[in-house]
């Protein structure tokens, strides 16, 4: 983060669960378009260049069910095209579930900054193909992390992952957490040492989209960051509504100018 973002305006930040660039506008939608889900559509690409205007706005995008590269998104890697479209210089693609040439899901990082570090974790559960990844901008008193993750439907699986996300986060001053936890703010007040994004006190619901009823996605920050003006987007190009929140940064965050490694880590 740059010394003059963090003293003149917030860190703009965006989680976004794009279904793989389906629309999604009804229940009965889940029938009559899954065949979207395993075979390429030519809407698609129509519905990228639709997010990529929506995502140019923020520094910092975190995305669940995104594809990186196979039969149904032509293959396209999605992230990397977002990033392209929307202007972004810095862009990673984490794979958690590949089923051979068919689908590769993935989680997806958007970034105006370099980070210096981008780790990828499996996460734990009944099933495999749940993952979050961490991304560090920064070193020493100057770091901020950034965790994007995207959790299990089951109760199970997903106490499992919290607990796991909780020691990611626990020794780190200052974090961001974003995703599709699956489950109410509420609970992560109880499980994560984070502070959850809400809209004066009422939860910011996400899903489903044509008719938000539940908050499912989430921003969360540690002590020594505030939150800003966290809002739904009115977006509906998935299943889910965007989440964005403002977050006012230490005045002491500044930019390293550090390089990353990593296995589908670009710089368009």
């Amino acid at each position: 983060m740059t010394e003059t973002r963090a003293t003149s305006r917030p860190l703009r930040v965006l989680t976004y669960n794009m279904q793989v660039g389906i629309e999604t506008a009804r229940y009965r939608h889940y029938v009559t378009r899954s065949w979207r889900h395993v075979l390429p559509c030519t809407r698609r690409r129509h519905n990228l260049d639709r997010m990529a205007g929506l995502l140019r706005d923020y520094d910092i995008v975190g995305l669940q069910e995104a594809d990186a590269g196979s039969v149904r998104s032509s293959h396209i890697n999605q992230v990397e095209y977002l990033a392209r479209a929307a202007g972004f210089p810095w862009w990673y693609a984490q794979i958690n579930r590949q089923l051979g040439r068919f689908a590769s899901h993935s989680l997806g990082l958007l970034c105006r900054d370099a980070p210096g570090e981008i780790v990828e974790h499996r996460l734990p559960g009944l099933f495999p193909g749940r993952g979050a990844m961490t991304v560090r901008f920064g070193t020493g008193d100057n770091e901020l992390v950034v965790v994007i993750a995207h959790l299990a439907l089951g109760e199970p699986s997903r106490s499992q992952q919290l607990a796991y996300l909780r020691g990611l986060v626990a020794h780190h001053d200052r974090v961001v957490l974003m995703g599709d936890m699956n489950c109410r703010g509420d609970l992560l007040d109880r499980r994560l040492p984070l502070a959850v994004a809400n809209h004066h006190g009422a939860a910011l619901d996400t899903f489903p989209s044509w008719r938000p009823r539940q908050d499912l996605d989430h921003i969360l920050v540690s002590p020594a960051l505030q939150l800003r003006d966290s809002r739904v987007v009115d977006y509906s190009m998935s299943d889910h509504l965007p989440l964005a929140s403002d977050i006012v940064l230490p005045a002491s965050t500044v930019d390293e100018k550090s390089s990353a490694v990593g296995g589908t880590w670009a710089r368009p």
